[in-house]
């Protein structure tokens, strides 16, 4: 079937088909399921067409590039080409062009019938010029090979750079920070509460003996107890070598250098935060430090969590301040529906922090999944005896020697958790 014929079909399909739109839009209606159907088959149709419209475009678009590609060679295998693309020479070997030039059909009519004949001597033939002698090819010129057009592509340097990215760090904005010049940070906490307070009658007596409705009137005694505790400054530290060549060649190195200490130095120090485990040169982290409490696995996540707030304040004695958990356990709450399958939280289009039971929800990779805490973040303290810096030197090993310079970054603070019983650990899965 012809082009043509094709692309008038096509357009009858459409047309019948915007008719029956046209007559429904006209009417104020929507589609009878007749019309509906008639509707799809011309569509149907008109799909088909244009599908076989296409593929003979595209068959002459593609007969269109060989013939394009192929100018100047020999694509016949021997045969004589025809049709348009056909020209004098193309195809040809040098014989067929030599013979069939118009010099030499001129050259050999000076002979009876147009041979030559075996007894000549001393012939010579007119020049012909060969305008495809040499293999003619077009070469595709491209940016990607340096011997073409890439060699004059110059790059872009943007002096953008992205580094992988580092989880945001939470506990900072929580616990109480405060300064020491000291390597030994030491604080008095208490262990026993005075709770022998009670209402006590008049005296009735001057020697109380303890006869019957004698009435001493004494008061009763109090009992309360401390214990010192010490926090020692701990080291936190990372280095890391570089060439005084790549310092000098790439101005940004420096800083992107700087940048990567300090953000591991912070990350690291948060970690020891809530995990560190007193051991060595460890912090003792909120997680491993006594005394704090402990709230199991009740039922469900909404249980378990509101339990957790009565007992912080029934035994912990504080209001908490804020949830520390792992995103994922937040994720899991949050996607908690009820029966209706409504969002408990509101779902994705809710706004502002989220919060459970009222208070704020943080986020911290560094908390266990499974497990979260909920306490009065202001009883835990950071002192800070150095905060963190970056030095530079080429005295380690051999780096004089070898144009090397080392970077190294530290930091010196002591933690401690003031109130242990002002935080407890909840149980956010059973079996946690």
């Amino acid at each position: 079937m012809r082009l043509k014929e094709l692309k008038e079909k096509l357009q009858a399909a459409l047309l019948a088909a915007r008719a029956l739109c046209d007559a429904a839009e006209e009417a104020k209606r929507d589609f009878s399921v007749e019309e509906r159907e008639k509707v799809a088959g011309y569509l149907a149709e008109a799909k088909d067409l244009k599908d076989q419209i296409k593929q003979i475009e595209d068959d002459e678009a593609l007969r269109k590039s060989i013939a394009s590609m192929g100018e100047g060679l020999d694509l016949n295998d021997g045969t004589q080409q025809t049709g348009p693309a056909a020209q004098p020479g193309r195809g040809k070997s040098l014989g067929e062009q030599f013979v069939e030039s118009e010099a030499i059909e001129a050259w050999l009519k000076g002979f009876p019938g147009g041979r030559i004949p075996d007894s000549s001597k001393g012939l010579m033939s007119p020049l012909v010029a060969y305008k495809n002698f040499w293999p003619q090819r077009k070469t595709l010129i491209t940016g990607v090979d340096d011997t073409q057009a890439g060699a004059f592509i110059t790059t872009d340097y943007t002096g953008i750079y992205e580094p992988l990215g580092r989880m945001p760090l939470v506990l900072r904005e929580l616990i109480a920070m405060r300064q020491t010049q000291s390597d030994l940070v030491e604080f008095v906490r208490q262990t026993v509460q005075v709770q022998e307070a009670a209402p006590v009658a008049e005296a009735n007596v001057t020697d109380y003996a303890g006869g019957t409705a004698e009435i001493s009137g004494e008061k009763p005694e109090a009992t309360v107890g401390f214990e010192k505790v010490q926090a020692a400054v701990k080291t936190i530290a990372v280095w890391i070598p570089a060439t005084k060549r790549a310092l000098s060649d790439a101005s940004q190195i420096r800083g992107i250098i700087d940048q990567e200490l300090n953000d591991d130095l912070n990350e690291e120090f948060e970690d020891q935060l809530i995990n560190g485990t007193g051991v060595g040169e460890n912090f003792t982290g909120l997680l491993n430090t006594a005394g704090i409490l402990a709230q199991l696995w009740n039922t469900d996540v909404f249980t378990t969590t509101r339990q957790a707030i009565t007992t912080l304040r029934t035994t912990g004695r504080t209001t908490p301040t804020a949830w520390v958990m792992n995103p994922s356990d937040w994720e899991t709450i949050d996607l908690l529906r009820d029966d209706n399958g409504q969002f408990y939280w509101g779902g994705p289009l809710r706004q502002g922090p989220g919060t459970l039971w009222g208070y704020p929800i943080v986020q911290s990779e560094l908390q266990t999944q499974g497990t979260a805490i909920l306490g009065n973040w202001k009883k835990a303290v950071v002192w800070d005896r150095e905060q963190s810096s970056i030095q530079v030197s080429d005295s380690h090993s051999d780096f004089f020697i070898r144009n090397m310079v080392a970077f190294l970054a530290e930091m010196r603070a002591a933690f401690g958790v003031i109130r242990p019983s002002a935080f407890i650990e909840v149980e956010m899965t059973s079996g946690s």
